[in-house]
């Protein structure tokens, strides 16, 4: 049996002061505005069907089942989560992150790989090194 591992650690979420596992912030700080429609229908299933550390192994296909979505669309929805920082993904684990400033070590440890030596890099090539390519 595969043990799960937090992606971020240090960014597991836990319950909030009021009163259910969507964060408050999530609106007042205007995350939501962020998202796609299609995001936002992956972040609430991703939160229903994480454990207590926020991890999920839901497959791609199940989730695109489940959400009626294709690939494509599931595959940009859940970038628009990851570059919002509301998810970690590393197939074919997901973590719901805690809603904060704090930037999880492993994102931070892939950008600090981006070097602008030659010169600027499209914001393109930054999210691929930051999904690993997957885009």
């Amino acid at each position: 049996m595969t043990r799960k591992h937090p992606l971020c650690p240090d960014r597991i979420r836990t319950i909030p002061e009021q009163f259910s596992w969507l964060d408050h912030r999530l609106v007042r700080d205007h995350h939501i505005e962020q998202l796609t429609h299609e995001a936002a229908d992956l972040y609430l299933f991703l939160v229903t069907v994480a454990d207590s550390q926020g991890l999920s192994y839901y497959a791609d296909h199940s989730i695109c089942q489940r959400l009626s979505m294709d690939e494509s669309t599931l595959t940009a929805a859940r970038n628009c989560l990851q570059s919002t920082e509301l998810i970690a993904y590393k197939a074919p684990l997901y973590q719901v992150l805690a809603i904060g400033t704090t930037v999880c070590r492993s994102v931070q440890q892939k950008t600090a790989r981006i070097t602008t030596d030659a010169g600027p890099i499209s914001l393109a090539a930054i999210f691929q090194q930051m999904t690993g390519g997957a885009l």
